[in-house]
C-alpha cells in the first residue's frame, strides 16, 4: 500500500478533512489513475450531509480524469500512461442488467468497505460509489475508465464522467428525445444545462428552462434552452403550455432533488409524455401524482441513472461533438479550487450558483 492524501468524511454535515490515506496497488482488471481533476458533484455534497446513510469515514467524489500509473493483472485495453475519465458505473459485465445493455443498474454492486482504501491506521474507509476520488489517486475496475485524448485539458474532461453523461443521456437515451419534439427541464444547474444541450443535440423543436432566477434562465439560454419560466410564478407549466402552442411536452427532466419540483412535473406533460426522474431527493421523500389522468393520457414516469449511458459508447461521441464545439464543456466551469480548497468549494457549490466546481490536483 502507498500513502496519499485525500479529503475525508468522518462525520455527516461536517467539514470533511484533509489527511493521509492507505490505497493498494491495483488488483485483477483494475488500474491505478492518479487525478487531475475531480468536479464536486451535489450527490457528493448530499452523501457528506448524510442524506443516504452509510459507513463513515468515507470518501466521496466520483467526476474524475487523470493518468493511468500501474494496471493490475488481466488489464487489456488500457496501458500506463492512458489519459482516461473515471466514472461511478463500475459494471460486472455478466448480471441480467448489465447484459442486457444497462450498465448504469448493474445488480452486482461493490463493498467500498472493503475495497482499496483504508485510513492512515489501517481502518476501513468507505471508497464511495467505486470511486472515492476525493484524492490524489484511485484504484479502481477498468469497466469504470475511459480512454480521452492526451491533449485534453483534464478538468474539462473530468466534467463528462457524471454530470455531462447524466443531462446528455437522460435526454438522448431514457426520454429518447426526436427531432421536432417538445422538452422542459426543472432545474438549470450543472446536470440540468447538460440535459438542455442533450435536448438540442437531439433537436427538440423548443426547450424550456424552469429555474427559481432569471440569472439561471439566462445562462440555460446561452446553452441551448429556447425559453425561460421562472419555478417561482403562478402555475410554471401554463406558461409552458403556451410557449408550446397550447400544448404540453413530450418530455419533462427534473434535474434537481426538490419534492416540489416532482409534484408539478407531470402537469408539464402532454398525452404521451413522459417525465424523467433525475435529482436525487433525500431517502424516504415521497412526491404525489394522479395516477388516473397519466394513465389516461398515456403518460410515464421513467427513471434515469447516470442517463442510461454506456460509457465505452457514449463518452467517445460526446467528446467528438465537443471537440466540434457542438458541446459546451470549458463553459460549466465556475472555479478552480486545490484540494485544500474543497470546503470552500462545497460552500460555493451549495450556494446554488456555481454550474460545476473543480478541484485540481496536478495542472490540469
Amino acid at each position: 500500500m502507498q500513502k496519499i492524501k485525500a479529503a475525508v468524511c468522518r462525520t455527516f454535515n461536517a467539514p470533511l478533512v484533509i489527511e493521509d490515506i492507505l490505497i493498494d496497488d491495483p488488483g485483477f482488471s483494475q488500474v491505478e489513475v492518479t487525478l487531475d481533476a475531480v468536479t464536486i458533484c451535489h450527490s457528493d455534497i448530499l452523501y457528506a450531509e448524510g442524506a443516504w446513510g452509510g459507513h463513515l469515514p468515507a470518501v466521496y467524489g466520483h467526476e474524475a480524469a487523470g493518468e493511468i500509473t500501474k494496471t493490475g493483472t488481466g488489464v487489456t485495453g488500457f496501458t500506463e500512461g492512458d489519459a482516461v475519465v473515471v466514472t461511478l458505473i463500475r459494471a460486472c459485465g455478466t448480471c441480467p442488467n448489465c447484459a442486457g445493455g444497462k450498465p448504469t443498474i448493474c445488480s452486482n454492486p461493490t463493498d467500498g468497505v472493503n475495497g482499496p482504501i483504508r485510513t492512515a491506521d489501517g481502518g476501513p474507509l468507505l471508497q464511495a460509489m467505486a470511486c472515492g476520488a476525493f484524492a490524489e489517486k484511485v484504484v479502481v475496475d477498468t469497466s469504470q475508465i475511459v480512454k480521452i485524448p492526451q491533449t485534453m485539458a483534464r478538468d474539462v474532461a473530468s466534467l463528462i464522467s457524471c454530470g455531462v453523461i447524466t443531462g446528455v443521456g437522460a435526454a438522448v437515451n431514457a426520454a429518447n428525445l426526436r427531432p421536432g419534439q417538445d422538452a422542459v427541464v426543472i432545474g438549470a444547474g450543472g446536470v440540468g444545462l447538460n440535459a438542455i444541450q442533450g435536448a438540442r443535440i437531439a433537436g427538440a423543436r423548443r426547450i424550456v428552462a424552469v429555474d427559481m432566477t432569471e440569472e439561471k434562465l439566462d445562462i440555460a439560454r446561452s446553452f441551448g434552452a429556447t425559453h425561460g419560466v421562472l419555478a417561482t410564478s403562478p402555475k410554471p407549466w401554463r406558461a409552458a403550455q403556451k410557449i408550446f402552442g397550447g400544448r404540453g411536452a413530450d418530455a419533462v427532466m427534473v434535474t434537481v432533488g426538490a419534492i416540489p419540483a416532482y409534484n408539478d412535473a407531470p402537469r408539464y406533460l402532454g398525452w404521451g409524455g413522459k417525465v424523467i426522474l433525475i435529482g436525487m431527493p433525500h431517502s424516504g421523500a415521497q412526491a404525489v401524482y394522479e395516477p388516473m389522468s397519466m394513465s389516461y393520457q398515456g403518460q410515464s414516469l421513467i427513471g434515469s441513472k447516470m442517463g442510461d449511458v454506456v460509457i465505452q459508447r457514449d463518452i467517445p461521441w460526446m467528446i467528438d461533438l465537443y471537440e466540434q464545439e457542438r458541446l459546451k464543456l470549458d463553459e460549466l466551469i465556475s472555479g478552480r479550487w486545490s484540494l485544500e480548497q474543497i470546503n470552500e468549494a462545497i460552500a460555493d457549490t451549495k450556494t446554488g450558483s456555481a454550474k460545476r466546481n473543480v478541484i485540481l490536483f496536478r495542472e490540469a
